[in-house]
């Protein structure tokens, strides 16, 4: 039996949508393939800028899950959700204000910084 060899970090691939196995669209010829599949990965994750509210709300989601895991300490947690609900609440003072965009830029990048630290502690943990 032979032993194939990787060429580098793999990820599963979960098809959803029409070709979903639980939907009752009818069934194309995509539907043979598998249910999953691996593909490859680069094996590094870039984490995207937090610029937007979505990647606020995903930096509070990956922090919740960091802390139920117990990757970081509850302190960390909460100056992480301290930090988003200033930035969110300066959001919504942008939309009236748009002359706040410095300062909520600013917040943007705080929250960044408090992000990478938080990584690179879970990083060491992890070694």
């Amino acid at each position: 039996m032979s032993q194939s060899k990787k060429s580098g970090p793999t990820q599963l691939d979960l098809p959803l949508g029409e070709d979903d196995p639980g939907s009752t669209a009818t069934r194309s010829p995509r539907a043979a393939r598998p249910p999953l599949r691996v593909i490859e990965g680069e094996g590094t994750r870039k984490e995207p800028p937090i610029v937007s509210r979505e990647g606020v709300v995903h930096a509070l989601i990956e922090a919740g899950a960091d802390l139920l895991l117990r990757r970081i300490s509850s302190e960390r947690a909460e100056e992480i959700r301290r930090t988003v609900d200033r930035v969110m609440v300066l959001f919504d003072r942008v939309d009236a204000s748009p002359q706040l965009m410095p300062v909520l830029r600013r917040q943007l990048d705080e929250l960044e910084n408090l992000m990478r630290e938080t990584r690179a502690i879970k990083a060491r943990k992890g070694k």
